[in-house]
């Protein structure tokens, strides 16, 4: 799809897959599983007395926290349903900033590419350019459910 293929050029490094391979899946990270179905979603985030929840269709997600409920509201919007989540909470906002950054700057290309097309081509051209983004990431993997810890430290030599 060219237009997808235009939009990760000018994007780079801020091309969400990009971010996913290179600033998430280097870390030690944890499988976290969605279940929802492989297309665009609306996810919105929820204040409740327990907590907050990220509400994808008629599914709500517990979260820990709001950076953690935002970095996946990004993969859920994407309709990913196996992604990584950093094992470091100090480093999820962050992560969470970058990719919310990224999936408006992604739909702002988009409007600018398609501003003449009609709607119903627009939306054919939107729903490949999100396949496109989620088999990028799928293909990139989520990881191991639990991280690996080092057996070895420093104190006894194995």
């Amino acid at each position: 799809m060219e237009t997808a293929a235009e939009i990760r050029k000018r994007l780079g490094d801020e091309w969400i897959p990009a971010i996913y391979r290179d600033r998430v899946r280097t870390q030690r990270t944890r499988a976290y599983h969605l279940n929802i179905p492989p297309k665009e979603h609306r996810a919105e985030i929820h204040y409740t007395l327990l907590g907050i929840e990220l509400k994808i269709g008629n599914k709500r997600f517990s979260c820990p926290d709001l950076s953690t409920a935002r970095y996946l509201q990004v993969f859920a919007r994407i309709g990913c349903q196996d992604i990584a989540v950093p094992y470091d909470i100090t480093k999820i906002s962050t992560l969470a900033d970058e990719l919310e950054i990224s999936w408006h700057k992604t739909v702002l290309l988009f409007e600018d590419l398609t501003k003449d097309k009609i709607a119903s081509a627009k939306g054919r051209m939107r729903s490949g350019l999100i396949k496109e983004i989620r088999q990028e990431i799928e293909e990139i993997g989520a990881g191991s459910l639990m991280p690996e810890f080092k057996q070895s430290t420093k104190q006894r030599n194995n």
